[in-house]
């Protein structure tokens, strides 16, 4: 029988259709899955899960750990080795388990994809095998860039990805959301405080006179600790830029206790999505510690390279080790700065980075949260507006401040969680783009061991076309020093006057005129050395960088408010009990505190006082007023007339006060009070002694 064409095509069709329609249910509907541009169909998962499947189909067997898929939403959770050759201390909780035969433990649970990153970077890795001993190709420190705006130039440099900003989608969780965290019971989890009983006391007292912190306290948490989450809830909203630039991590530490640095290590693997990790440089300015020497290396070797480890050959100090950590992290676009004792907070990277992928000349700095020293509490640091935002600044000695963020800066912003600008930043966290970082010359070279170069690369920044941020959604836990801490020792043939030298060399550079109320209200340095500045200079000159007053005006208009310009001085210098070995001293008290005398040692500090033209006696941003007979430090300000009022009769050598008194001490107690005045009285006899910083 022959067939018609008609009947042939006909029945192919149905055939077909009905093939067609059993491939559709076999194949399923998944709401949430997307087509892809190939066909393929996938869900529409968060990135970091998206790269987490990615890794599983083509690296398995090169991993630390097969993921649990019971929870494909859940962000991956590192848990952490004990200290080699250590037991657990805690029978109740234990934390981890050693890998038996091994020297070096296990990670159990590291979700990092080891070896999908080291194939990602065999190219950048060929281009820097040749390179040694820090000799790498870097992009040119402080090259000068030609046009009129700095800004401009910097913006379009290497820039050619276009990253989209942050947007607020009020009641849709954010793009970079992770699930929340599951607190077990176990010491300090849920960054609960963590008390150790009376049997205790002696080792903690110990630990805090060498590291600055409980560490026996430390030592029972574990490194991969969960947290709180203290952010602002508007922040789970926040959507942004689904591939944003990578980052590398940089810690510099010097003789720290080992279980902070390593929870800070812990802590960016675990709460960083794996691609926007690049990796973590570690900067050891040269420790003398036993556990930072060969324990160190065996304990990195876990992390397959994820984790880099750079030895300082001699002391450098935390400004110039910085740089160094610039130098050597090669891997990401963005520079992030930690110091060694953080942890960082819940989805903390994606709100630090982004306004920097948008405009590489952003500097951004997250909200610093407080981790309590004793029992590892984590909590907002007070002060800020009605939403505990503070800006960062200074008084005129140049003493870093927080003061409440403006009302200007509010009316800027649709959001109260949007990044806000701030004067200047504390300086140990931040972010910025690496090239920028080097176009910019990285820190002063000529600032030594610790202070100030948080306010010259702010001041720096701002000057020169760029910006410095505050990002509300991103936050960061840091232990501070607890009193009793003995310190570090500064590197040798340091000098004793460097923190006061690097402020000079900041206030030369970058203050113009202002420089005057600097040394108004540290005269005693004047003088003072600073070393070469004219490179720093000529940078300025040549990237056509603002004036100090433009910054103030435009910029950092509150500061005034907050520590108004001090006036001119008619006396200054430590103030010396005429025939007495005995000075005034603030005794290391503010804000209250009471005034008392102790040995001159003709080191300023403490015993450093200026008597100005608008009759304040004052040291640094504290004015000495009378409370009945009391003699009290509080701070200056110019809407309060109850700290004028002080004249030195230098014929009588009197501190004489409106009040009817004059200053009195008692050489015995070490105390200074106000009494009736009179001429006879040794005790009421004073002389100014200019001195010179040391």
């Amino acid at each position: 029988m022959r067939l018609r064409p008609s009947f042939v095509i006909r029945s192919a069709t149905v055939v077909g259709v009905f093939f067609f329609v059993v491939w559709i249910f076999t194949r399923g509907i998944d709401e949430n899955a997307v087509e892809t541009k190939g066909g393929e169909r996938r869900r529409n998962n968060p990135p970091w899960q998206e790269r987490r499947d990615e890794w599983e189909k083509q690296f398995q067997g090169d991993r630390l750990f097969v993921p649990n898929r019971e929870k494909d939403n859940q962000m991956p959770q590192l848990k952490v080795p004990n200290f080699i050759g250590e037991e657990d201390e805690d029978e109740e909780h234990p934390r981890h388990e050693h890998v038996k035969g091994a020297g070096i433990p296990h990670v159990d649970g590291l979700e990092v994809d080891l070896k999908a990153v080291r194939e990602g970077r065999k190219k950048e890795d060929s281009r820097h095998e040749e390179e040694k001993d820090g000799d790498a190709k870097q992009p040119q420190v402080g090259a000068p860039r030609r046009g009129p705006e700095i800004a401009e130039n910097m913006r379009r440099s290497g820039n050619n990805v276009k990253y989209r900003p942050a947007v607020m989608k009020p009641g849709e969780l954010g793009n970079w959301e992770p699930e929340p965290e599951k607190i077990p019971d176990a010491p300090g989890e849920g960054s609960i405080p963590f008390k150790l009983g009376p049997e205790y006391k002696e080792d903690i007292a110990k630990s805090i006179k060498e590291f600055g912190f409980n560490i026996v306290a430390s030592d029972k948490i574990s490194l991969d600790r969960t947290i709180k989450d203290i952010r602002d809830p508007e922040c789970k909203y926040w959507h942004y830029d689904t591939k944003l630039p990578n980052m590398s991590v940089i810690i510099v530490f010097y003789n720290e206790a080992w279980s902070v640095v390593m929870r800070t290590v812990h802590s960016v693997i675990k709460r960083t999505p794996p691609e926007l990790l690049a990796e973590i440089v570690l900067v050891d300015d040269f420790s003398t510690k036993e556990h930072w020497k060969q324990k160190l290396d065996d304990y990195i070797v876990q992390f397959k390279g994820l984790v880099k480890l750079v030895r300082n050959k001699q002391r450098e100090g935390l400004i110039q080790a910085r740089s160094i950590g610039a130098r050597e992290a090669k891997r990401g676009k963005i520079l992030v700065y930690l110091d060694s004792h953080c942890e960082v907070g819940i989805n903390w990277a994606p709100a630090l980075i982004s306004p920097i992928a948008v405009n590489r000349t952003t500097c951004t700095v997250p909200l610093i949260d407080v981790i309590d020293g004793n029992n590892y509490n984590i909590y907002g640091q007070g002060g800020g507006d009605e939403y505990g935002h503070a800006r960062g600044a200074w008084d005129w000695s140049l003493l870093w401040k927080r003061v409440p963020n403006t009302a200007r800066e509010r009316a800027r912003h649709k959001y109260h969680t949007e990044p806000y600008r701030s004067p200047a930043m504390a300086g140990g966290l931040f972010a910025i783009d690496r090239e920028y970082f080097f176009e910019l010359g990285l820190y002063d070279p000529g600032l030594k061991i610790w202070g100030g170069e948080n306010f010259e690369i702010s001041y720096k920044i701002w000057q020169c076309g760029g910006e410095v941020l505050f990002t509300p959604c991103s936050r960061i836990g840091h232990i501070y020093r607890l009193e009793g801490w003995a310190g570090n020792p500064p590197p040798a043939n340091s000098g004793l006057s460097v923190v006061l030298q690097n402020y000079m060399r900041v206030v030369e550079v970058w203050w113009d005129e202002y420089k005057e109320y600097f040394y108004a209200s540290r005269p005693e340095i004047r003088n003072h050395p600073y070393g070469d500045i004219s490179e720093l200079v000529a940078f300025r000159e040549r990237n056509h960088c603002k004036s100090f007053k433009w910054f103030m005006e435009e910029i950092a208009y509150d500061i005034v408010e907050h520590f108004p310009l001090p006036p001119k001085n008619k006396i200054w210098g430590e103030i010396r009990g005429t025939d007495s070995g005995l000075c005034l001293d603030s005794m290391g008290h503010k804000d209250g505190g009471e005034m008392g005398i102790g040995g001159c040692h003709g080191m300023g500090g403490n015993q450093m006082f200026r008597l100005n033209e608008a009759n304040e006696m004052a040291q640094y941003d504290q004015c000495i007023h009378v409370v009945g007979t009391l003699v009290k430090l509080d701070h200056c300000d110019t809407g309060h007339t109850k700290y004028r009022g002080w004249e030195f009769d230098e014929e009588k050598k009197m501190l004489r006060h409106k009040i009817g008194k004059c200053l009195d001490r008692s050489e015995i107690l070490h105390q200074v009070f106000m009494s009736d005045c009179d001429e006879s009285s040794k005790t009421q006899k004073w002389e100014f002694n200019q001195v010179m910083a040391m």
